[in-house]
């Protein structure tokens, strides 16, 4: 047997009636009929109280014979078995594991800092009885595992592999989805169900942090300077196309020239530009 089995248990309420009964009929005999024997009820009752048990929602409870398993109950309510039976709780619920931060090397190499939110539960109770020592335990530690694991997949981001089409800032719903896939194949054997796994910190580590901002603040003033270039480059064109296409003005090739850089100047300058009044000429 290597699989769940449900447990049809008794009604703990009728036992009850009988085990009440049992007393009464051990009290009676010693107090009233004054009569020994009835003394013998008293070790059977204590017995019978032994196995009664309360399910709560959500809640099993695991029961073995002298080593063997007989099967789960996994109604709520009260009920009464074997008093030789051993009964070991296993929630069913919901759980939120937040882990803990880990330092580890993303597919680039570059030290970051990661962490996942994690919602489990146990799904199949003989295989978080038997098949693990420790269920919460295998649950934290294999996490932590499969975490390292993603982290060495991806790169953080693509400043490094352009090529990249998913990283782990950006790549958040086929991160997650990896994650996920990575949690289920490690925590079947421990019959834990993934109800949702996902990054929940996510940073380089400290010795490198400040150099990966000054580089994001590169890419992006090159990346905007890129932009005006471009811009200026288009305005300029169409400027000197509207000079020719009215006859306002006709330019040479070295009045082209310095009315582009004049134009370039202020279209790309960072800071206001004073005008300058040429009143002479660009000739000798």
């Amino acid at each position: 047997m290597n699989n769940e089995k449900s447990y049809q248990p008794s009604n703990g309420y009728l036992l009850l009636v009988l085990v009440l009964a049992l007393a009464g009929t051990a009290i009676m005999g010693i107090a009233v009929w004054k009569n020994p024997w009835f003394t013998a009820l008293i070790p059977l009752v204590i017995f019978l109280c032994v196995g009664f048990t309360i399910v709560y929602p959500n809640s099993s409870r695991v029961l073995t014979l002298f080593g063997k398993y007989m099967g789960t109950i996994k109604k709520n309510g009260f009920f009464w078995v074997n008093p030789l039976f051993l009964k070991r709780k296993i929630s069913l619920r919901a759980r939120n594991l937040d882990s803990e931060r880990v330092k580890v090397n993303d597919k680039l190499g570059n030290p970051i800092l990661i962490s996942v939110i994690l919602v489990w539960q146990v799904q199949d109770t003989f295989k978080a009885a038997f098949e693990v020592d420790d269920y919460e335990s295998f649950v934290r530690v294999q996490t932590d595992a499969a975490v390292r694991n993603l982290a060495g997949s991806y790169p953080y981001d693509n400043f490094e592999d352009e090529e990249a089409e998913v990283t782990l800032r950006s790549g958040v719903r086929e991160v997650n989805e990896a994650l996920e896939a990575q949690l289920h194949d490690r925590l079947d054997i421990a019959g834990i169900k993934i109800i949702e796994a996902r990054i929940g910190y996510l940073a380089y580590a400290s010795e490198i942090a400040g150099a990966m901002l000054r580089r994001q603040q590169a890419t992006a003033i090159v990346a905007a300077r890129h932009k005006i270039v471009e811009g200026a480059v288009s305005m300029v064109e169409m400027a000197l196309e509207d000079l020719s296409r009215k006859n306002i003005i006709h330019l040479d090739e070295e009045r082209k020239a310095a009315m582009v850089s004049n134009l370039m100047v202020v279209l790309c300058a960072d800071k206001d530009v004073s005008p300058v009044v040429n009143s002479g000429t660009l000739y000798p």
